[in-house]
This record gives C-alpha cells, structure tokens and sequence, in this order.
C-alpha cells in the first residue's frame, strides 16, 4: 500500500532537516577546530619570523608576519659564540630525555601489565594508592627530589635529572587501560602453547601495545625534552645543561637577544614537531584502542 503523499513529504522533509542538521554540526566542529589550529600556529610562525629578522625589526610599530629583510645572523651568532654551547645542550637534551623515556617505558609497561593480568592480594588498593598520586602537584616533590638527589651524590649528574621521573604514575595508568582491552584469548593462547608469562607479555602482549608505547613515548620525550626547573636545579655545569634552562641565560636583566632567543626556540621545537608529524597515526590508534575498556 502506497504511503499517502502529505505523510511522504513529512518524511521528506524530516531526512533533510536531519541532513541540514548534521551538516551544520560537522561545519561548527570543524570551524572550531581551524580557530584552534590557528591560534596554535601563530606563536609558532612569529618564533620563526623573529628568528629570520634583523635587529632594527624586532620592535617594529607595524606588525609584520613575513621579516622585509630576511637573515639568518640570530642562527649565526647563536651557533658561533663559545658562551652558549647550544649543540652541547641539544645533544645534552636528546640523551637526557632518550634515555628517560626508553626507561619509562620498560618499567612502567612491566607494572601495567602486572596490575592488569596478574591477580595478587591488594592489587586494587595498591593501584587506587597509586592513581592518588596524580593530584597532587609536582612542586610538592621538587624539595624530596632535591635532597634524596644530594644524598645519593648525584648532583651536576644525568642520572640526578633522569632517576626522579622515572616514578611517574601517569604511564603506568595509560598503559593498563591499553592491556585491560586487549582480548584475553591470544594470551591465553600462549600459554596453552607454553608461554610464561613473561613470554606472554613480550611476544603477545608488547606488540600489540606499540601504538600505546609510541603515544606514552611522545608524551615522555616531550616533558623530558622541556623541562626547565629540575635540570636548573641539578645541572651546575654549563656544558651539562640542556636546551631550556641553557636558552634561558640568553636574557638578562638588562639586556634580552630576542632574536637568538627565537633562533634557539626554532632549534628546540623542531625536532619535537618532527616526531610527532611522524608518529601521530599511533596517536590516534591509541587513543581509540584505550578507549574501548575502561
């Protein structure tokens, strides 16, 4: 029987305002998130037009986006003068935060997986013990840190920046997350085949867990690489420093190298953005794979 021709228009118009409406709502998604992109981009792009400017452009009255004189002198005098040994402080600060976050992810993958396979007594109070920690400000820690440093003597050291990190809860969270959703069975089939559980997690469970691993390893490399404060505190030694606390002594009270500054900020993003274009399909991969088992 034929539908009535006022009912068929009805559902016509309905399945067009249905169209009209996700449409308008993928539209407002996306021109919210060009808003975001830009207001991201521009200090990035005005980073590197500063850079590529000549000292009479810096505190132009007309703000100009693209330098009317591009140079690269700030790149120059930065890489030239002995007092700021920017390629130490770049090799400082990708062994520093290298091997900080290949470490993070042996050990807090390893704790993981022990909170979401193995069963023990107190798993859970332990577990909620430890995700209490994540509220707590850093700050709190700095004073503890410092001194248990300065006791081990292991001050002006590598290993005084990189050991206290290594206590970080926030991997140990994610990670189980990703554990916690993989299916049971494939381990299961291991050890049917007679896998130990170590066997298990190295050859079933870690593979599965690279977009996970390249994800924590971003996040790890990032806060490791931009840390400020700890390695100012720990790293006496100039030559020892890394990329911030090293570009920082570029300003002073009196007198402040802008455009060696932003030559040197162009020098420590890069390598950071370079990663992250490379590895942020395992961005995504994790970010829907953890979501699917809380």
């Amino acid at each position: 029987m034929d539908t009535p021709q006022p009912k068929r228009y009805e559902l016509r118009r309905s399945r067009l305002g249905a169209r009209q409406g996700r449409l308008l709502k993928t539209v407002a998604i996306y021109a919210v998130l060009i808003i975001v992109a830009i207001l991201i981009i521009m200090p990035l792009v005005w980073m590197l037009s500063t850079s590529l400017k000549p000292k009479s452009q810096w505190f132009a009255k007309e703000l100009a986006w693209i330098p009317k004189t591009v140079t690269t002198d700030n790149y120059g005098k930065l890489l030239d003068n002995p007092q700021v040994p920017i390629l130490r402080w770049f090799f400082n600060s990708v062994l520093v935060s290298t091997v900080t976050t290949f470490l993070i992810l042996a050990i807090d993958s390893l704790a993981a997986y022990a909170y979401a396979r193995m069963e023990f007594r107190g798993r859970k109070l332990l577990f909620g013990l430890l995700l209490s920690t994540l509220f707590l400000p850093g700050l709190m820690f700095i004073v503890p840190n410092f001194l248990t440093i300065h006791r081990l003597n292991l001050l002006n050291n590598y290993a005084g920046v990189i050991l206290p990190g290594l206590a970080g809860v926030f991997g140990v969270f994610f990670l189980r997350q990703f554990f916690e959703s993989l299916p049971r069975e494939l381990e299961e089939a291991a050890q049917l085949d007679g896998a130990t559980q170590l066997q298990t997690f190295w050859h079933v469970a870690l593979p599965l867990a690279r977009p996970a691993l390249a994800t924590l390893g971003i996040i790890t490399f990032l806060a490791s690489w931009n840390d400020f404060l700890w390695p100012l505190l720990i790293l006496k030694d100039r030559k020892l420093q890394t990329l911030p606390p090293g570009l920082s002594t570029l300003q002073s009270a009196y007198t402040s190298e802008y455009g060696q500054m932003m030559a040197g900020a162009v020098i420590t993003a890069a390598p950071v953005l370079l990663i992250y274009v490379l590895l942020q399909r395992f961005i995504v991969q994790s970010v829907a794979s953890t979501g699917l088992k809380g």
